[in-house]
């Protein structure tokens, strides 16, 4: 125990001081009746409190406070509305695997059940979307909570953790210590690889003849970049990623494929269907990046490097799995590669005529647009920023058409610089994620690249940006339609437009200005330029609004209940 053993806390006292020796240096989050202690508290301490006017948006800061830093994002929310409001923000870190301890006031224990002003059952609630929940009913129980909470957020797979605490608990009082370590019987993740099964990976690699790896989420969670560089340059392996995975490889590498899937490239898709063997590298094989099952890598054995036994066979069966931190993996691969130079030059040589081949799907099908010199292309926009921004820059989405122009269009060249809601498809998440990012990274420059419904979702965050004088520049690719679900209506539904039109004229600049940001706008193809220029500028937050083309796609596509290599592409 530590030398805090001597001091008698109150429970938020307990709760603050635990974040403390967490290593906790922000928090986001929104007072209520039920945290007024907590926030009494917070006015004496250390831990900066990041105030956003929406809690969903609170979580979805501190989600990309924690994917950027690779720390635990904290929140803190009232009871009953305060907590169900946090609930999409959870859902939304659980679906990516984004470690966050969500702290939730609570009507006291006597009340519990009562049907209670502002009472909700958020471990009831948040059961199916966080990795664990704990509801405080006694205050000896509290340190150790926390304790666990933080663990268990970080480790393994990570993901999100709820910490529901009554009123009462707060204002109890005991002496106060701290856990030095943690021991659940129930939760030992595995963190070193088998040996033997990453030996069999190293063989089955050294043997193919159209490899590709497919790397996944968890490589930036993981922070393996470098060994998967490394690993693929010492085998000349093409790379493809997932949505999730964009900034885990550089977007620019001549074996880089960009994104697989729905909304892939030609030549990552064919790649991916023509493989004798395809490495997954912290991937889940999801519904967007498989298409039909059955025709999703038909040709190729399979090997899966995965932290989370449970995504082992989930969606796809595959023929060697190998459980572990991906760090510990992949390290361990790059040294039995090492030890092999004569097989890893003869497969580079056996290789040849696969990347060659890829090269060529390359050359035949290129990602693409048609340009246009009268209206704004939103690929265009994209493309812009990319080119004018900094290396480091940190990119936010939303979700729709722009998250995939992004995708598609943006060069990623560091890790843990593209932000987006990959496995729910959150609206609303890039402003509060940019938001986030900001805090934790203040002189990088970060940008969310947003549609004009999806902005609209947590606009409000406009008002945060202004308070504390976040220079978060934003991106509206206004098109006045939701676009994705109209690009489905277009291609699918007879173009019958049914509630995706959004005509209403929301002026966003005035909208930027009366939050007290700057706005910008234009529908002029030659102003481009000079309005992100400007934006980069401007020592402040920005909301730059280009008019672009309403009917604009996103291609390819593969449509669904197709194979990935089943795609349309632009005409």
């Amino acid at each position: 125990m530590t030398e805090e053993a001597a001091l008698k806390l109150t429970g938020s006292q307990i709760l603050l001081e635990s974040l403390r020796l967490e290593g906790v240096e922000k928090v986001f989050g929104y007072p209520g009746g039920a945290v007024i202690n907590i926030y009494d508290d917070l006015y004496d301490s250390p831990i900066n409190h990041i105030l956003t006017r929406h809690e969903q948006a609170a979580v979805h800061a501190a989600d990309g406070y924690a994917r950027t830093t690779g720390e635990v994002g904290v929140v803190i929310a009232t009871s009953g509305p305060g907590g169900t409001n946090t609930v999409t923000g959870i859902a939304t870190a659980y679906m990516d695997s984004i470690p966050l301890v969500i702290i939730t006031g609570q009507v006291p224990t006597a009340l519990i059940g009562n049907d209670a002003f502002q009472e909700a059952d958020m471990c009831g609630i948040t059961r199916p979307c966080t990795k664990h929940n704990f509801l405080v009913q006694n205050l000896k129980d509290l340190p150790r909570m926390i304790k666990e909470a933080f663990y268990i957020a970080r480790t393994g797979r990570p993901g999100p953790v709820l910490i529901d605490l009554p009123k009462d608990i707060q204002v109890a009082s005991m002496k106060f210590s701290y856990p030095d370590k943690v021991n659940m019987r129930g939760y030992k993740p595995t963190i070193g690889g088998n040996e033997r099964q990453i030996g069999k990976a190293a063989q089955m690699i050294l043997k193919a003849k159209r490899p590709v790896f497919y790397v996944g989420g968890g490589a930036c969670l993981a922070d393996v970049s470098p060994e998967l560089l490394e690993i693929s340059e010492l085998l000349q392996v093409p790379v493809t990623t997932t949505l999730m995975a964009m900034s885990a490889f550089p977007s620019v590498h001549p074996l880089a494929l960009g994104m697989l899937g729905m909304h892939g490239t030609y030549f990552a898709n064919m790649s991916v269907t023509e493989c004798d063997l395809l490495v997954a590298i912290g991937a889940r094989f999801d519904d967007r990046v498989t298409g039909r099952i059955d025709a999703f890598a038909s040709r190729a054995k399979i090997i899966q490097f995965d932290i989370d036994p449970t995504s082992i066979h989930k969606n796809v069966r595959v023929d060697l799995p190998v459980v572990g931190d991906l760090k510990n993996v992949l390290t361990s691969l790059r040294q039995q590669l090492r030890e092999k130079p004569q097989e890893v030059a003869e497969l580079v040589e056996r290789t040849a005529d696969w990347r060659a081949n890829i090269e060529g799907w390359k050359t035949k099908h290129p990602m693409g647009y048609k340009p246009s010199d009268t209206i704004i292309k939103p690929q265009y926009v994209i493309e812009r920023i990319s080119d004018l921004t900094a290396d480091d820059a940190i990119i936010t989405t939303e979700v729709g058409q722009h998250q995939m122009w992004t995708a598609q269009f943006f060069k990623f060249n560091q890790p843990r610089t593209f932000l987006t809601s990959g496995g729910l498809g959150t609206m609303g998440y890039g402003l509060p994620a940019a938001l986030g990012a900001q805090v934790a990274f203040p002189d990088r420059q970060v940008i969310d690249i947003s549609g004009d419904g999806s902005f609209q979702m947590n606009s409000q965050e406009l008002a945060t940006l202004v308070q504390y004088r976040l220079p978060v520049k934003i991106a509206i690719l206004n098109n006045n339609f939701l676009g994705m679900v109209r690009q489905w209506q277009q291609l699918f539904f007879d173009k019958r437009y049914s509630e995706t039109c959004m005509e209403l004229p929301i002026d966003f600049v005035k909208l930027a200005e009366a939050y007290g940001a700057t706005g910008l706008r234009t529908d002029k193809v030659d102003e481009v330029d000079s309005v992100i220029q400007r934006a980069l500028e401007i020592d402040g937050p920005v909301l730059m609004e280009f008019k672009v083309c309403r009917e604009e796609n996103v291609m390819p596509m593969v449509p669904a209940g197709k194979g990935i290599h089943e795609m349309v592409l632009a005409s």
